[in-house]
């Protein structure tokens, strides 16, 4: 695995006000029915580890850990021009 951020899906029970949610500072809430989803980048599993501590410090019901996949806009294109198509100008 390369030292890209991988992005990482936290679902707790219940919803998470605005105090709650300041303990997760790189993740977007969505509120999910009766859940709450908690989506970010994390640059390793030690970070994991500490936000999955945090979860249960603040007496949340963790539900399910996920990792998943940026969507495509979230991945980063290659550097440099884009390719040529072989036409010159």
């Amino acid at each position: 695995m390369g030292d890209d951020p991988v992005m990482y899906q936290i679902r707790v029970g219940g919803h998470l006000g605005p105090t709650l949610l300041t303990a997760f500072p790189a993740f977007e809430p969505e509120q999910q029915g009766t859940e709450t989803v908690l989506t970010g980048p994390l640059p390793d599993t030690a970070a994991l580890f500490g936000v999955l501590a945090q979860v249960e410090a603040l007496g949340l019901d963790l539900l399910e850990v996920r990792r998943v996949r940026p969507a495509p806009a979230e991945r980063s294109a290659p550097a440099g021009p884009p390719p040529s198509n072989g036409d010159a100008p």
